[in-house]
């Protein structure tokens, strides 16, 4: 998987406070309203005063605007509090496996593709079959015989994650044109039951919050969770 995270530069993140913290001048809060109540009762005519109707009517909506501005309050407290609780429900995920709902990855045409897979049981024997969005069949893998980056040959038996690495060409030796290709494998467990697996779906193996947004890691990446389409 070839995604990763990143946040916002000094100068984004900078405008983007100033811009959440700019009070709307246009607004009359409960001060200012309080303010011109007073100043109408200083230059009332002594002839003719306020009558006490009018300062009733004037004085509950001070007390509405109040009690408006206390509700505003703690309905911000409580939406900060459920995020809260929204990031650390989602540390429960870890070891449950997510589901991205796609196995597809991208070639461009004579480059090297790399993917991962995870592979739940033990590995005794297997193939990667990689399809064009047809299905038709385009180039095959040994899910045991692969190079590591030092060209040696590495045999995988464990389960885990493990990166493979496609070099564009079908089984003919040809080049496999630019595309977007599907990833399945079918492979034997050394109970000699059958499996299947396929790009996309991961076990969760930690949680990371960063600006505001919860990552989860699946394989060597970490993805935003709101990416995640299914954890079981």
């Amino acid at each position: 998987m070839a995604i990763t995270a990143t946040g916002e530069n000094a100068a984004t993140a900078t405008a983007t406070a100033a811009a959440a913290t700019a009070k709307d001048k246009t607004a009359l809060g409960k001060d200012d309203f309080m303010k011109l109540f007073l100043v109408q009762l200083q230059h009332q005519d002594p002839t003719a005063p306020m009558e006490s109707e009018q300062i009733l009517t004037q004085t509950t909506q001070l007390a509405t605007i109040e009690a408006a501005d206390k509700t505003n309050t703690a309905l911000t407290a409580l939406t900060a509090s459920l995020g809260s609780t929204d990031q650390f429900a989602s540390v429960a995920a870890i070891g449950k496996r997510a589901d991205l709902g796609s196995d597809s990855i991208s070639l461009d045409e004579g480059k090297t593709s790399s993917f991962e897979m995870y592979f739940p049981e033990n590995i005794a024997s297997g193939t990667i079959e990689i399809s064009d969005v047809k299905g038709n069949v385009v180039a095959t893998m040994d899910t045991q015989q692969q190079k590591d980056k030092d060209g040696k040959i590495r045999t995988i038996k464990e389960p885990g994650v493990y990166q493979f690495d496609w070099n564009g060409k079908d089984d003919k030796g040809n080049s496999a044109q630019s595309s977007i290709y599907h990833v399945n494998a079918k492979y034997v467990g050394s109970d000699g039951e059958k499996y299947t697996s396929r790009v996309g779906a991961y076990p969760i193996e930690s949680v990371r919050f960063e600006n505001g947004k919860t990552l989860v890691k699946l394989g060597s990446s970490y993805i935003p969770l709101e990416n995640v389409k299914e954890v079981y």
